[in-house]
């Protein structure tokens, strides 16, 4: 079936699914089946009845409707509860998501209740709508655990915190006695504490100051505590640390391969200071070479159940701030005992591997090892040989490095999707205020690293979920799914406004046909945002112990390992890696329940991360109002366009309301903003002049002007 054809099929099918909710809301507690609603619907073209019994199927496996005999359905009014966490959006309304049902459940201003954004409710189907269930929030669950940070409005006898995030629908109610210190203007951080039913705010006391606004200590605190993570380790967890040794056990070190005399070497971003990994060479022959993959071995030192390990299951993974860094573990470990820093013995968990020069792998080996790193190497030092072909270890690096080019190609020609990674970077002065914003792009010496590194988690992830296998061995997988073809065809549609077709047969071809778009822009100004789109077609990656792969990488094994003092994920790895090459028989109860979580704390540490850039894009653009700039079209929304500047990379929003002559809307399908008279198109990627308008430190926003 062609696309053409696909397209038109799904929206005779959205249409019926429509048609067929309408009839079931029309008819509440009757019963029907796919003949009766045929019936209704005057249906009686045997495919558009076997469609409106496919219909009927997923809206019963959704809940929307439940199916109360055999072949007859009901509409679900009334008979059913869920739990889930709620979303409110700008407009004031929500969005429910419930785990196991299969769209989020929208919930009208006047049906929130009391439920705040972020809140666990129960909510009710009270009806069907074109793309999904509406509710009512009829409880709210564990409210009072919640931590809000907002700024201080202190009165004489009662003060408000004031929420930062638009999203809270309420003022917190502070009594005197609760304050803690707190000033008005201030920074803090409240824990709701009662909602009175004759209230029309939640009460509350303040847990910490923060300080003044807009300091960027305050900040940055307000958004940890935002996302739920903690800044700070409790004192049973920094003394167990510090009971940690940097002597190496020299009865532990005759357990273990001993590497102190191989030529080893790390490559890491200049400002690095917990060194996860570290690369041996050897030359075995005339075209046989030993390449180690060292990792700290942090499962050495954190003990399972101990504080420390408890401490570092709950926050899952370190997070990166512009201006700090928040880590799974102590800096005693993280920075110290385990890291592998240059001229010290370390002890570490190791994936050796004996390669051609192709990057055949000759013989593989995994354990515990001791190593002595000889020298650190920056991405740019390690860059600079690699460009000149000469100084420090240069014969080494270069073999390395033609490996990994090779092992690069290979694994891109079977499907690998090809991303031009770049970071956005800010140098800050000694203030901590960014005098500069630029991106980082990956270099031949980042792929170096990274190359050997998913060679690590690909042969760890085979080896222990090997099918052949006799008795199989739970594992925490990192998992990417195939991207969703309704995305694909938005991309297509997108590139079609660059004069680009978009075409594939199977899932394989979709990456691949990805990479020759990228080959074929990688030097146009567009580049970038095309890069962006085709991330968006793709799923999240999560971390399951149900093995489906990682599309994105063209693995069919992959788990992390190589990353420990910062990941949570390796660490139970390396620990369940150990007790298979031991032979030790032991299962680790829960595993799924840890999977799904440190999921969680990555998708929070990613959006900490994301508001930390948001915040320090606006304090670079605080005194640069009134000034215009030229820059490109990054998004299109309902609510407005969103524009990146050229020489500085920030981004901020036109309000469609904003813009003068005529009233714009956003056209979803052929996602385009377009004048109701004029017809004037804005798209992705177009270049605008924008003045900035307004910065809002507090909330995180730039908003611009569109300029003629």
């Amino acid at each position: 079936m062609n696309q053409k054809k696909k397209s038109g099929k799904k929206k005779l099918g959205k249409k019926l699914r429509q048609d067929i909710l309408d009839i079931f809301e029309s008819n509440p507690g009757k019963q029907l089946n796919y003949k009766q609603i045929a019936g209704l619907l005057e249906v009686s073209d045997k495919q558009l009845r076997k469609l409106i019994f496919s219909i009927l199927t997923d809206l019963a496996d959704s809940k929307i409707i439940s199916e109360t005999q055999r072949g007859k359905y009901k509409f679900t009014e009334g008979q059913k509860t869920l739990v889930g966490r709620i979303e409110i959006i700008r407009r004031g309304s929500g969005y429910v998501r419930v785990e196991d049902f299969d769209d989020d459940i929208y919930v009208d201003e006047k049906n929130l209740g009391k439920a705040l954004h972020g809140d666990e409710v129960k909510v009710k189907l009270i009806k069907a709508r074109r793309k999904g269930s509406e509710g009512k929030v009829v409880e709210v669950l564990n409210q009072s655990k919640r931590m809000i940070v907002g700024k201080l409005d202190v009165q004489d006898h009662f003060s408000f915190l004031i929420p930062d995030d638009p999203r809270f629908n309420a003022d917190i109610f502070i009594p005197s006695s609760d304050l803690n210190g707190g000033k008005s203007g201030y920074k803090a951080i409240a824990q709701i504490t009662d909602w009175p039913d004759s209230a029309k705010n939640p009460f509350g006391k303040i847990v910490e100051v923060l300080g003044k606004p807009e300091s960027n200590d305050a900040e940055m605190k307000g958004i940890l505590a935002l996302y739920g993570i903690n800044y700070t380790f409790p004192d049973e967890v920094l003394n167990e640390a510090s009971r940690v040794s940097l002597e190496l056990d020299k009865e532990e070190i005759k357990k273990r391969r001993d590497f102190r005399d191989i030529l080893t070497f790390t490559i890491d971003p200049i400002d690095a200071k917990d060194f996860d990994d570290a690369i041996s060479f050897e030359k075995l022959g005339e075209d046989k070479f030993r390449i180690g993959v060292h990792i700290a071995d942090v499962a050495h030192y954190v003990l399972e159940n101990s504080a420390l390990d408890k401490e570092a299951k709950e926050r899952g993974n370190s997070v990166y701030l512009v201006d700090r860094v928040i880590p799974m573990l102590p800096e005693h470990l993280s920075n110290g005992v385990c890291s592998l820093r240059p001229n010290e013995e370390k002890f570490a968990f190791s994936a050796v591997f004996d390669l051609d020069s192709k990057g055949e792998i000759l013989g593989e080996w995994f354990g515990k090892t001791v190593i002595n790193s000889d020298r650190r190497f920056t991405y740019e030092e390690a860059q600079e040989i690699l460009e000149n072909k000469k100084g420090e270890l240069s014969e080494e690096l270069l073999r390395v490095d033609s490996i990994a080019k090779i092992m690069r190609k290979d694994r891109l020609s079977k499907g690998a999707l090809e991303i031009h990674g770049s970071e956005l970077r800010f140098e800050l002065d000694d203030a901590g205020r960014p005098i500069e914003v630029f991106k980082k792009t990956q270099k031949d010496a980042n792929k170096l690293v990274e190359e050997y590194m998913l060679l690590a988690n690909k042969r760890v992830g085979r080896y222990i979920g090997d099918t052949k296998r006799k008795v199989s061995v739970p594992l925490i997988y990192r998992i990417h799914d195939k991207p969703d073809i309704e995305k694909v065809q938005q991309f297509a549609v997108f590139l079609s406004k660059f004069g680009k077709k978009f075409s594939y047969k199977n899932e394989r071809d979709i990456a691949l046909n990805m990479n020759a778009v990228f080959e074929e822009m990688k030097d146009q100004s567009e580049f970038a945002l095309v890069q962006q789109m085709a991330i968006k077609t793709m799923s999240k990656a999560v971390y399951d112990t149900e093995n489906i792969g990682h599309y994105g990488l063209g693995f069919d094994y992959y788990a992390h390992f190589t990353s420990p003092i910062r990941r949570y994920a390796d660490l139970m790895v390396h620990r369940i890696l150990l007790n298979d090459l031991e032979k030790v028989n032991k299962r680790y109860s829960n595993l799924q329940g840890t999977a799904e979580h440190i999921s969680i704390t990555e998708r929070r540490a990613s959006e900490a991360e994301r508001a930390s850039k948001k915040y320090f894009q606006a304090v670079y653009l605080q005194d640069k109002e009134g000034e215009v700039f030229a820059g490109s079209i990054t998004g299109l929304t309902e609510w407005g366009i969103y524009v990146e500047i050229e020489t500085n990379f920030c981004e901020g929003m036109i309000s469609l309301k904003s813009m003068k002559g005529e009233r714009y809307q956003f056209d979803e399908e052929k996602y385009v903003v377009y004048g109701t008279k004029s017809g004037e198109e804005f798209n992705l990627g177009d270049r605008v002049f924008v003045k900035v308008l307004s910065v809002s430190l507090t909330k995180r926003q730039i908003d611009f002007e569109l300029m003629d």
